[in-house]
Order: structure tokens, then C-alpha cells, then sequence
């Protein structure tokens, strides 16, 4: 039993994580609201510490010889002693709760590396996984698809999403009633704002990441009907979730399948993706599906780019490149910050955890640069190290995962990556376990 239940766990995790924020927005609606849905949304931390306990006890030790093993380590360790540290002898400002939210971020990939190291996958549980993953990556093209152009917005507005989000997890978005800013792409016109693909995970980023990690799954196996089928209904959602780094974080990753693989086939359709992700970026505005503010919310927009203007920053309805100039923004601020403050905060200063407790965000977006006001410069250090050895062990093992490591890496770079539970926990729990037992069909 303890030898079934952690390769159980992984495939309950790699299905049911695809489905976990749009529950989480349905109960929430439903009445189930506070402590008690808090309890809930831990379903996923507590079936990964069972697992955890699982594997260990039955595969009795535990060995660990590689580099990425030991960053990994590292990685935790200074993760937990940021946690032990006090706020105040390193300048922080992080809440409790916002120490332990920042603890449960910085480990849980850790916690599924781990677990994936001390479980073997024979032939039948990697194509298991490989099902379950195809199928998760179905729904999320599908549904998502589906909603942008059949489910009006109006009806997310009045659904428990909004409240969701403000209320339980402490994220008040102002401008489109309440749902996140980045559903909407502005084209700069009031009047035709176009929707992007968010699917099950209420998030058009979260989605595009799983689309490209699924792609790439389908490109290091063998050509099959329903892969096929797959990758194209996958492509189309990721097109349509219009994250741009996303798309070149597909067409890095086939370059790395390329050089693997040593085959020009990957490289070429990679080279072929870019410039499709250039020409459907281009006519979003026009092929995209479109919506509209309410009245409102284009009060809100105008109240924005006034405030933008006086500031001399991008005004809120302004298409072009001011979502890249934003990133690239946030990303340069990051890493002064990390560099002028090389010991770190502590534990809950960055990102959307210190926008959930209320505290000042002294960096925020990129993977690297939370870290490094987390943990300290020596810690975004590590973690990059981490990536980077992760990469080059899983280079001979899988070629997938060492190709969807990498665009993870890339993807990491201007945003929170690793906030993303089904990439934290699912990709880097099957990059462990190909360390000990490398897919077949997947194998250099």
C-alpha cells in the first residue's frame, strides 16, 4: 500500500491541481467561505506530505548523490531558517501568516522533487501519467475555448470568482468587477476589449504554462492520432491565453528537444510557432473574442490612465507593448532591490503573498528576484543553481522534462512561476522521479 499510494497521489495531483481554483471559486460561492475553505484549498499540501510520508517509509532511504539534489537541499534549508529569522533583524515587515504562505511557496517544489526522487515509474505508471497529463491539458485548450466564446463575462462577474479573490484570498482587483485585469486584453479601444483563454485555472498565464509543458510532452514522444489531436487543441488554447512568454518559452523548449534529440524537426516548428505567435499577437484585436466594460469599469480604466499619465507611466488603456515594458519594469526594480539588500527580508516581502497580507511588496512577479528578497541574494542564487543542474541531469533522462525545465526557467524570469501549484508540485515531482527512472518513450 505504501508503495501505490504516493504514484496515486501524483496522478490525483497532476488531474485534480487543473481543477483546483475554479472549485475553490465554486465553494466559495456555494457558502463555504474562511477557515473552513482555507481547510479545503490544503488538500493539495496535505496528499503531498502523505505521499511524502509514504515513499519514505517504503523505500526505507533515501539517496541523493546528484547537484540538483544538494541545491535543492540547500534551497530548503535557507528557505527555513529565512522563516526562523526575525522580521525585524532583517528589515521585513511579513505577517505570520504571511511567513508561513511565503514557507508553503518556496517549498512545495521542493517538497515534490523529493518525492519524485524516492519513487520509481515503471513503463505503465509513466503512461499513466502521460494519459492523465494529455487529458488535464484537454480541458484546460477545451474549456477554455469554450468559455471565451460561449460563457459571457457578465456571467464570471456575478459568479463567486470575484469575491474569491477579494475576499478569501486577499487579492482586490478593481477594474473588471472584480476578476483579475489580465482576463482582458486592452486593445486600446473601450469598446472592443478582447477576452483571454483562463480556463479551469482562472488564469490565462497558469493555463498557457500547462499548454506549453504539454507540447513539449507531445513533441519528445512518438507522433501518435491522439497526440496529434492533442497538440493541436493545446496550440490553439495556447494562442489564445496571448502570453507572449509563454510562446517563446515553446519555441526555447523545442530548440532544447532539438539539441537533445539532435533532430531539426523540433527546432523547425519552433522557429514556425514564433512567427504564428507573432501574427496571431498581431491580430488578437481583431480574430480574438471580444467583450465589453461595463460602465463602470470604464470609469475605473479612465480613473487609471489619468493617474498613469501624471505619473508619466503607460496609461491603463493603452494596447502595445506596456504589459512588456511593465515586466521589464518590475523585473530591473527586482533585482536592484535584491542587489542593494543582498541579505534579504524574510519570508513574505514579495509578491502576491505580500499582497495578500497587506505589506509593502518589495519585488515582485519574476521567480528569481521574490526569492532573493525572501531568502537573500545567496537564496535566488541557489534556486537559479537548482534550475539549472535540474536541467542538465535530466538532459540524458528525458528529454521532455529537461526541455520543459528550461522553459520553466525562462517563464521564471517575469513571473512567479513556482506559484503555479500544477507546475510546483506535478513537473517538478515527474522531473525527480525521471532522475531514477526516465520515461521510455521519452528517453535520448
Amino acid at each position: 500500500m505504501t508503495e501505490r499510494l504516493p504514484r496515486v497521489a501524483l496522478l490525483v495531483l497532476a488531474g485534480g491541481l487543473v481543477f483546483h481554483n475554479l472549485a475553490m471559486a465554486l465553494l466559495y460561492g456555494a457558502g463555504v467561505r474562511g477557515t473552513a475553505l482555507d481547510v479545503v484549498a490544503g488538500w493539495k499540501e496535505l496528499l503531498l506530505a502523505v505521499a511524502l510520508i509514504a515513499a519514505f517509509l517504503a523505500s526505507r532511504s533515501v539517496s541523493l548523490p546528484l547537484w540538483a539534489d544538494r541545491f535543492a537541499l540547500a534551497y530548503a534549508v535557507l528557505v527555513v531558517a529565512y522563516w526562523l529569522l526575525p522580521q525585524s533583524w532583517l528589515g521585513g515587515e511579513a505577517t505570520a501568516r504571511g511567513e508561513l504562505y511565503a514557507l508553503r511557496h518556496h517549498l512545495l517544489p521542493v517538497g515534490a522533487y523529493l518525492l519524485g526522487r524516492m519513487l520509481v515509474l515503471d513503463r505503465a505508471w509513466w503512461r499513466r501519467i502521460t494519459v492523465v497529463v494529455l487529458g488535464a491539458a484537454s480541458v484546460v485548450a477545451l474549456w477554455g475555448l469554450v468559455d471565451v466564446y460561449l460563457v459571457p463575462l457578465q456571467t464570471w462577474r456575478d459568479s463567486g470568482a470575484p469575491d474569491w479573490f477579494k475576499n478569501q484570498l486577499g487579492l482586490g482587483y478593481k477594474c473588471l468587477g472584480g476578476l483579475p485585469e489580465n482576463w482582458i486584453y486592452n486593445t486600446g479601444e473601450e469598446t472592443n476589449p478582447i477576452r483571454r483563454v483562463v480556463s479551469t485555472f482562472l488564469s490565462p498565464l497558469a493555463s498557457a504554462y500547462l499548454l506549453v509543458v504539454v507540447l513539449l510532452l507531445i513533441w519528445a514522444g512518438r507522433p501518435r492520432r491522439f497526440t496529434v489531436g492533442v497538440g493541436a487543441i493545446a496550440y490553439l488554447g495556447l494562442l489564445w491565453t496571448h502570453t507572449r512568454a509563454a510562446m517563446i518559452a515553446l519555441t526555447l523548449g523545442l530548440v532544447v528537444l532539438a539539441a537533445i534529440k539532435r533532430r531539426w524537426q523540433p527546432a523547425a516548428f519552433g522557429v514556425a510557432s514564433l512567427v504564428v505567435s507573432v501574427a496571431v499577437v498581431a491580430a488578437f484585436p481583431t480574430i480574438g473574442p471580444s467583450t465589453s466594460y461595463t460602465a463602470s469599469e470604464i470609469t475605473c480604466l479612465r480613473a487609471n490612465a489619468a493617474e498613469a499619465r501624471e505619473s508619466q507611466e503607460d496609461a491603463a488603456l493603452t494596447g502595445g507593448d506596456s504589459s512588456t515594458r511593465s515586466h521589464l519594469r518590475n523585473l530591473r526594480d527586482g533585482v536592484r532591490t535584491v542587489f542593494e539588500h543582498p541579505q534579504g527580508y524574510g519570508l513574505g516581502n514579495a509578491g502576491v503573498t505580500a499582497s495578500r497580507t497587506g505589506v509593502a511588496i518589495k519585488a515582485g512577479e519574476s521567480t528569481y528576484t521574490e526569492a532573493g528578497v525572501d531568502t537573500g541574494l545567496l537564496g535566488m542564487f541557489v534556486l537559479i543553481a537548482w534550475f539549472v543542474a535540474l536541467v542538465a541531469a535530466l538532459w540524458r533522462r528525458s528529454a521532455w522534462l529537461a526541455a520543459s525545465m528550461t522553459a520553466i526557467a525562462f517563464i521564471g524570469i517575469q513571473t512567479d512561476v513556482i506559484g503555479v501549484h500544477w507546475i510546483a508540485v506535478v513537473v517538478f515531482a515527474l522531473a525527480g522521479s525521471a532522475l531514477r527512472s526516465p520515461p521510455a518513450d521519452d528517453a535520448r
